[in-house]
């Protein structure tokens, strides 16, 4: 089993899909990386050899900043928005969808179960 970036990479799938387990490398990114590696992107996990794991590795920690660093910066760049109070912060905050969808129906996996408000008494 392969281990990149502190994760442990499946070794069944083939390496352009596997590098995207690893936070902040998508697809794109994946293929990048393997470009730069010299690696061919249909290669098995499985098949390659120790050189080709360390050159993936080698391009990933030169020129991408992933997992802890990702997340950190994330995190941080969520917080700042939060701390200044802009309207993207307010949604954050309350837990709403922050770009501009719909909250009057949908919006379900942003703002959790439903919540019955009691209808007005006579």
């Amino acid at each position: 089993m392969a281990r990149i970036a502190g994760v442990n990479i499946p070794t069944q799938k083939r390496i352009e899909v596997a590098l995207t387990y690893i936070f902040g490398i998508g697809l794109s990114s994946s293929k990048q990386i393997l470009a730069k590696a010299g690696v061919d992107a249909e290669t098995r996990v499985k098949d390659l050899s120790d050189e080709d794991v360390a050159r993936i590795r080698g391009v990933i920690d030169s020129d991408f900043t992933v997992e802890g660093d990702m997340r950190r910066t994330v995190t941080m760049n969520i917080k700042r928005l939060t701390d200044l109070g802009t309207y993207r912060g307010l949604r954050h905050r309350k837990g709403l969808p922050v770009r501009g969808q719909r909250s009057k129906t949908n919006a379900r996996t942003r703002k959790g179960p439903r919540r019955t408000v009691a209808g007005k008494k006579k």
